[in-house]
């Protein structure tokens, strides 16, 4: 079983993302693609590109789509199909997330999702003088 992953964010941050956890964990044991918003993209060119990348994804288990922004434009063209029971979208993407997503491969699509929740929460931790807490 093996759910594809969907970043849709502005610009490049997708890709660096994807880029970087590919380098820390030394492959991407997930399908995975990448759809960049630049902020002249028209969104029924969008839609159209979203539609291409989930079927290049879409292998029977389900599609985990991870955006940079809730209320953003990544955000609000993955919403659009936020009613498909084979696909879960979760907004706030952050490295944390990801890398915690690639390391569950064997998930199923609801447990995933899952992951990528707490992977982006406990991913977010305030630094100060005497150290990091969470």
């Amino acid at each position: 079983m093996t759910v594809g992953i969907l970043i849709v964010s502005h610009n490049q941050i997708g890709t660096e993302l994807i880029n970087t956890a590919r380098q820390m964990l030394s492959c991407c044991p997930l399908p995975t693609k990448v759809l960049s918003i630049e902020i002249n993209d028209k969104p029924s060119q969008i839609k159209q590109q979203l539609n291409a990348k989930l079927e290049g994804l879409d292998q029977g288990h389900g599609i985990l789509i991870l955006t940079d922004m809730f209320g953003s434009t990544p955000s609000n063209i993955a919403c659009t199909i936020s009613d498909r029971n084979d696909i879960r979208i979760v907004s706030g993407l952050n490295l944390p997330m990801l890398i915690r997503v690639l390391n569950y491969p064997n998930l199923q699509l609801d447990d995933l999702e899952q992951k990528a929740l707490s992977g982006g929460r406990e991913g977010v931790v305030h630094c100060h003088n005497s150290g990091c807490s969470q």
